[in-house]
């Protein structure tokens, strides 16, 4: 059955991020495979490939396509690679890691944001994402070391669990800064050595947590 927003994605992935400068071919693909629309809410099909975040319920958002495409390609995937992503949302960034990366570990804290991301990669045909319901501030210890942690919302400092769960040659990507604007850092682990840089502003949900925001 052909899909019916495949002109939409493909054109999505021309106007909104190849033109950007976002040159990875493995991260223009997956955004061209995955059905953006299966991760809107209900009634917002219309609006998936639109160049803006949109949002999903609970607070929460799925970030705008070029910003998924920026925040991928920094974590400079390869096929062999176990990632950590922290803040699954509605599970479309851990849709488009999965078509890279070998597999996905996915934290959320809300239940029911959770349990529609599992849906969802259900109706994607998604079979290497698992989804962790808790703190992903603390990372989650049990399946590290990680190749690549990806973290989608903003924390005031990279939180500590995460460098320590990150594999030698690993990559963390995040944005970090206040509540109103943050800057999307790469961290690269050497041995004991965390090698950091610093790319462009940013504006997410705050990460709560022990090692982020508080509750309001």
């Amino acid at each position: 059955m052909k899909d019916p927003f495949e002109t939409r994605r493909k054109a999505m992935v021309n106007d909104q991020i190849r033109r950007r400068g976002v040159s990875d071919e493995r991260v223009l693909e997956a955004m061209e495979e995955v059905p953006r629309h299966l991760f809107v809410p209900d009634g917002m099909e219309e609006d998936a490939y639109l160049d803006r975040p949109l949002p999903i319920g609970s607070g929460q958002t799925i970030s705008q396509p070029y910003i998924v495409a920026v925040m991928t390609a920094l974590l400079q995937l390869v096929p062999s690679d176990s990632v950590l992503e922290i803040g699954c949302g509605s599970g479309y960034q851990a849709a488009i890691l999965s078509r890279i990366a070998r597999s996905v570990i996915s934290i959320e804290r809300i239940d029911e944001v959770a349990r529609q991301a599992e849906e969802n990669f259900r109706k994607a045909g998604i079979s290497n994402i698992r989804v962790i319901i808790g703190d992903g501030t603390e990372g989650y210890p049990e399946g590290a070391p990680y190749d690549a942690i990806l973290v989608t919302a903003a924390a005031p400092a990279l939180p500590k669990p995460l460098l320590s769960q990150l594999a030698d040659g690993g990559r963390i990507v995040a944005p970090i800064g206040d509540t109103d604007v943050q800057h999307l850092i790469r961290v690269t682990r050497w041995g004991s050595e965390f090698l950091q840089e610093s790319f462009e502003p940013v504006r997410f949900v705050p990460l709560l947590g022990r090692y982020g925001w508080p509750e309001r």
